[in-house]
């Protein structure tokens, strides 16, 4: 199952439901590793991988980098950093423009979610299913599936784009205000939105006729 496809399937679950005060389900066996009756009374019998992979495990949404902190937390206090290697949330860089200001904030790209590299074993399964906020891994009945290498990719390219994703707060027909450029201080009306490009068309009323303006997504607010 493609990480897109479980996402689309989650999209269903109420993801803004508050997360309950994390508690352990149980005391931390005594032995290095979690024993078999765990993991089958957890989510049956895993398939151990002896190669380092990605995987995705779910949270409630909001609460990605506290799972984040609890979870590398774990790793460093039951000595896994051989076991489990990277915790990642993929964020997007994103422009709002509000009230004639701009600012970058880091948007998640997959709300919900945590990306972890790890070999999966029965021990480093316990370690991260047992996370507080973590409330399952992303697979196929009982297995965590690991991402494909493309998939991978797909994720650290959007993470590493250049440009920061602008989030245009108008839609097509709507009254705005231009606020750079020769048309400084202009209305007119939404046209044309090209998300490609960060471009938009704007009609404006121009000695008298309607004149096509192609504008920035930033020199352009809501009026």
């Amino acid at each position: 199952m493609e990480f897109q496809d479980e996402i689309e399937r989650d999209d269903s679950e109420d993801l803004n439901t508050p997360a309950p005060e994390p508690v352990e389900k149980r005391s931390r066996p005594a032995e290095s590793s979690a024993s078999s009756k765990d993991i089958d009374e957890e989510s049956g019998q895993i398939t151990p991988s002896d190669t380092r992979n990605w995987y995705v495990i779910h949270c409630y949404s909001g609460y990605e980098n506290k799972v984040r902190h609890n979870l590398e937390q774990r790793i460093e206090t039951m000595d896994m950093k051989e076991m489990i290697f990277d915790v990642v949330i993929p964020t997007q860089e994103e422009i709002e423009v509000k009230d004639g200001k701009r600012r970058t904030v880091e948007r998640h790209v997959f709300p919900g979610y945590v990306l972890v590299n790890m070999i999966l074993t029965e021990e480093s399964w316990y370690v991260v299913r047992n996370t507080p906020g973590v409330t399952g891994f992303v697979g196929m009945g009982n297995q965590p599936t690991a991402l494909r290498p493309e998939e991978v990719s797909q994720i650290l390219r959007r993470m590493e784009a250049e440009a920061p994703h602008i989030k245009v707060s108008f839609k097509i027909g709507e009254r705005v205000r231009i606020v750079d450029g020769p048309f400084n201080d202009f209305r007119g009306s939404v046209s044309e939105i090209d998300q490609n490009r960060n471009k938009v068309r704007v009609m404006v009323n121009f000695f008298g006729r309607e004149t096509p303006v192609e504008l920035d997504f930033l020199q352009v607010e809501k009026a």
